[in-house]
């Protein structure tokens, strides 16, 4: 019916559209697939923080003993020689040291660790036999040892930080939480505010914009996280929260030049969504060091 006043007809509240801002970048992978792998990952280390660190170091020692596994056979596959089975076993060695002694237990295993790869490379043909590549191969092995299981380690002893009379779980907990902001506020701000990368040369797909909502989400998180679940100084759990921020970004970044070296995209496709165990390992693991300095910082400052 047409209206006869002039007035033009009112528009409905349903009508209306609200816009709202777009992504400026791809998500890059199946959401699909990445959520379902997320939950089972997540239901794992659920399991572990309400059984504690009898769970934790065998959660910790398989992830470490399977990414270990897909960089050397990346490694091998770009003709790099390296002992892969023994590098595994040496890598168990370093973590399972530090349970029963801490620190000073993955100091020594690795110390361990790093004498026989050495002396593995020597003479690895046998004693008549000239060794080939000796410093590259072994440099690359040390790195190996280094980058996952001496930080895998950090990861482990976070759930036996016995300071304040606090459950491990409650350690543990905090760090996953600071991780899990991190990841999703950079993820966020990245696709849909990302215009400014990082560091092109090494990873296109990083931006500043990523970074800020990185360490936006976890220096909030760390803040409430230490503060209420350990009891912690605030400031500290702010400083942890920027630490691991920045330790998981350096992280990303030194994955990204590995696989930018040996031309892979993926460490492998165990990981629907994900990639490999790796590409989920390579922010966390160094970020677990910086955590459980400051984690141990924080329950040695806790008041009650």
């Amino acid at each position: 019916m047409t209206s006869t006043s002039g007035q033009q007809p009112h528009r409905s509240g349903s009508s209306l559209r609200i816009r709202t801002p777009k992504p400026k970048n791809s998500a890059g992978r199946d959401l699909r697939d990445a959520i379902t792998t997320g939950v089972v990952l997540g239901t794992l280390v659920v399991i572990a923080l309400l059984v504690g660190p009898l769970a934790w170091y065998p959660l910790v020692a398989v992830a470490v003993g399977l990414a270990m596994w897909e960089v050397l056979t990346r490694l091998r596959e770009a003709g790099y020689a390296q002992p892969r089975t023994l590098l595994v076993i040496l890598g168990q060695v370093i973590l399972w040291a530090s349970f029963p002694f801490a620190s000073g237990g993955a100091l020594g295993g690795f110390a361990f660790a790093v004498l026989v790869l050495m002396y593995h490379r020597l003479f690895h043909k046998g004693a008549d036999s000239k060794p080939e590549n000796y410093l590259r191969d072994t440099a690359v092995g040390i790195f190996v040892l280094v980058w996952i299981p001496l930080f895998g380690s950090f990861a482990a002893m976070i759930s036996i930080i016995n300071e304040g009379g606090l459950a491990g779980s409650m350690f543990i907990l905090t760090f996953m939480l600071c991780v899990v902001a991190s990841d999703v506020g950079g993820y966020v701000a990245g696709v849909m505010f990302g215009t400014h990368p990082m560091a092109p040369a090494v990873s296109p797909s990083k931006s500043w914009e990523g970074f800020a909502g990185s360490l936006a989400f976890g220096v909030v998180t760390g803040g409430l996280a230490v503060t209420y679940l350990i009891k912690g100084p605030w400031w500290v759990g702010i400083a942890l929260g920027a630490a691991l921020v920045v330790c998981a970004t350096m992280g990303d970044l030194v994955e990204s030049q590995f696989k930018r070296e040996l031309g892979i995209k993926d460490m492998s496709n165990l990981l629907p969504g994900h990639g490999g165990i790796m590409d989920r390992l390579d922010g966390m693991l160094p970020a677990a060091s910086a955590t459980y300095i400051l984690l141990n910082a924080a329950a040695l400052l806790n008041p009650f």
